[in-house]
């Protein structure tokens, strides 16, 4: 059973609002005083959900539902939706876990795929403002990036979130990767990144965006593939510039059944 982060999520905007007023120096990338809050709490979550498919081979969103609920997030990168598939009997996968959810959603489609179509989604507790479907060079597969832009209600602040899923070679994917550091290129907002990589720590996709990002550590329990029995780090969350966040938390999740991914939740202040 998952722990459920609802009482220290509790917790986070009186923390932020303490940051604001005390412009505390112990805390780097977070600063600034005066009477009006400078900072936001944020809790974002990365999943590759397998279509809904659990590693006992059953279709369940409920499931899914359950352990994003479970953590209370203000974000959720979504890896492997199906939108009106065959294969899901023709579910609107994104729309389906915004119901359950309570949260905003948006869905960036690869390609076509089982009569429906096949990509990522993104769901927020905070308003969206607006989505792009960022095509990368396609790889075995077609591929994207779902770049959303959402608002604070707390602050007003604009922060972007990415979600990735990047397939299937190094050179497919380090090129995919190249072509979403160009898109970001003249992005000054904050920026979240976060999905399923298919990249091992020290190759050259993770090599890459280590120069201009900076790459939450997990900890000892970083890894990510399969759920079952975890042998490699693929799912990153990383943000940039590093000077306007700061991270409280980051960790993987131990969920075996209702992904062949483990989540991943990371808990952030982010400094106007």
């Amino acid at each position: 059973m998952l722990r459920s982060r609802r009482p220290l999520r509790a917790l986070l905007p009186f923390l932020a609002a303490w940051v604001a007023v005390a412009g505390c120096s112990a805390l780097p990338g977070v600063g600034g005083g005066g009477p009006r809050q400078e900072a936001d709490t944020i809790t974002v979550m990365a999943y590759n959900i397998r279509h809904g498919e659990g590693t006992d081979g059953e279709i369940d969103l409920r499931r899914i539902a359950a352990v994003i609920e479970d953590q209370d997030p203000d974000l959720v990168t979504l890896q492997e939706v199906d939108r009106r598939t065959d294969r899901v009997d023709g579910d609107d996968q994104a729309r389906t876990l915004g119901s359950l959810t309570g949260m905003n959603h948006a869905f960036g489609a690869f390609m076509d795929y089982d009569d429906g179509e096949y990509g990522m989604a993104v769901l927020s507790r905070w308003p969206i403002v607006s989505v792009t479907n960022v095509r990368l060079p396609d790889g075995d597969e077609p591929r994207t990036a779902l770049k959303v832009r959402v608002r604070s209600p707390e602050t007003d602040q604009e922060i972007v979130l990415v979600g990735v899923h990047f397939y299937r070679t190094d050179d497919e994917r380090l090129a995919q990767a190249d072509r979403l550091v160009e898109d970001l290129a003249d992005e000054t907002r904050p920026v979240i990144l976060a999905g399923d990589f298919n990249s091992l720590p020290g190759g050259d996709v993770i090599d890459r965006f280590s120069r201009d990002w900076n790459i939450l550590s997990k900890g000892r329990d970083r890894l990510t593939f399969p759920s079952t029995d975890p042998q490699r780090e693929i799912d990153y969350i990383m943000v940039r510039p590093s000077r306007r966040f700061y991270a409280l938390e980051h960790t993987v999740l131990d969920e075996p059944l209702a992904s062949d991914h483990r989540p991943l939740l990371a808990e952030l202040i982010v400094r106007r």
